[in-house]
């Protein structure tokens, strides 16, 4: 949603009031951001309540489009077309009974239960929007995440993160460029002309890597072929923790650094970075990894404009602390879900971490909350259901899973049942928003365009 500094609830009045205010309407749900977890939860909203006219929904979201963030690794490497993948709310708002305000919330009165929406800008610098407030019954927020650079020096400046459709396409252009240039200049290519250094060996970095060396290498073989992949291409995995995949399990992580070692790309653990430049990557320990590309996928923070937002609890990574009951501990008419909200897990110290998994749970759960809440029940808590970690390493290569919760005990998985599965569960996600018809029919003309069109973007 964007670092933008809070609007006040004092503030002239050149704020627009919403219909909310107005006496004898149903109730008004408003659900910001429209990731994975709020895009799907006001789409069932609107199946449910909003086409029945038992609520009023609307989305709150600053951009047009929604992507499933789990494959923005595969756009920036070029594996995938962003316009395939892309659904407008606008399209989906009229299709599923909701309504939409484009910009980024940026303050909130409790107190008159009441957000604050940013002015949006066209690309012409022209005003869309203006700056608006909007009343609520309740609220959720499911903003998600962002990358943490902790604060590194430099890589803010130097290094690409991937929260953003956007910044995905940017990384995907800065690459076909570097590629485009290499080739045409009339030197040889330098050392570490085109190197790409990935801060972050977690599951975005894990996959980018080897998204990278199957794309790079189609990219190559469209006429630049001055240059040599096994030569010229370098891709670096840089991880603080002592080995890749820290999150998930050992088994996990042996299996996909040998898969990675025969992929020839490097592997640098425990090895904090102290600074990006433009050149490449200082290492704590002195070394230096040169690069001309440099992607950040190291941790995650909610942004900064929720910490302490109206009084609310946050942590220390700005995410709102929520009960089991997802309500906010301090307001219990606004809840949380997705990357954004720090859920406590029964049995755990660890709050339920920021995975497409727990954002589905938590929407199909929220969903159930708000109509309990409308029919005047008891709210139900929330437990989080581990089916596992999945790892995609590539369109062409083996994925390394571990199966948790669906068979009730841990279970290593790999090859083409791994695949599906990991593939599985984006058309859940697909289905959630669109239902079986469309999905099908979706997945089958995307099968068709890559029989026709080249497999890596060349634009």
């Amino acid at each position: 949603m964007g670092d933008i500094a809070p609007i006040r609830p004092d503030e002239p009045a050149d704020l627009t009031k919403s219909q909310t205010e107005d006496k004898g309407l149903p109730p008004h749900i408003v659900v910001v951001g429209g990731g994975a977890a709020g895009l799907e939860l006001v789409t069932q909203l609107g199946d449910t309540l909003g086409k029945r006219g038992r609520a009023r929904i609307t989305l709150v979201e600053s951009t047009r489009t929604h992507f499933w963030k789990p494959l923005l690794h595969a756009l920036a490497a070029g594996a995938i077309d962003r316009s395939e993948h892309e659904l407008n709310y606008l399209a989906q708002a009229h299709w599923h009974h909701f309504s939409t305000r484009l910009g980024s919330m940026v303050g909130l009165d409790r107190a008159s239960k009441r957000i604050y929406i940013d002015t949006t800008y066209g690309e012409d610098g022209r005003e869309v929007t203006p700056r608006q407030s909007l009343t609520y019954d309740l609220l959720v927020i499911a903003i998600g995440s962002i990358t943490n650079d902790f604060g590194t020096p430099g890589a803010a400046e130097h290094a690409v993160p991937l929260d953003t459709t956007d910044q995905a396409s940017r990384f995907n252009r800065l690459l076909i460029d570097a590629c485009i240039r290499a080739n045409a200049q009339a030197e040889p290519i330098r050392p570490g002309q085109l190197h790409i250094a990935i801060v972050g060996a977690g599951a975005t970095g894990t996959e980018l890597a080897a998204e990278l060396h199957s794309t790079v290498r189609h990219l190559i073989s469209y006429g630049l072929d001055r240059i040599d992949p096994a030569r010229d291409i370098k891709i670096v995995l840089i991880e603080a923790a002592g080995r890749i995949l820290p999150g998930l399990s050992e088994r996990i992580s042996e299996s996909t650094a040998e898969l990675l070692r025969k992929m020839g790309i490097e592997m640098l653990t425990g090895t904090p970075v102290s600074e990006v430049r433009a050149d490449g990557i200082q290492l704590a320990d002195g070394r230096f990894v040169p690069a001309e590309l440099v992607v950040w996928s190291a941790g995650v923070k909610a942004p900064d404009f929720l910490r302490e937002i109206d009084g609310l609890e946050t942590n220390r990574i700005n995410q709102l602390v929520v009960t089991p009951l997802l309500q906010t501990t301090r307001d219990p008419n606004i809840f949380a879900i997705g990357d954004c909200a720090a859920c406590p897990r029964e049995g755990f110290t660890t709050t339920v971490p920021p995975r497409a998994q727990a954002a589905h749970q938590q929407a199909s759960h929220m969903l159930k909350q708000i109509r309990r809440h409308l029919e005047g029940k008891p709210l139900l808590p929330y437990q989080y259901r581990d089916f596992g970690s999945l790892v995609s390493l590539g369109r062409h290569n083996t994925v390394g899973n571990l199966m948790g919760g669906l068979v009730g005990k841990s279970l290593f998985i790999e090859g083409l049942f791994a695949r599906l599965m990991y593939r599985s569960l984006y058309k859940m996600h697909e289905v959630a928003l669109y239902g079986w018809r469309k999905t099908i029919l979706t997945s089958l003309a995307r099968n068709i365009s890559q029989g026709v069109d080249p497999p890596v973007k060349l634009h």
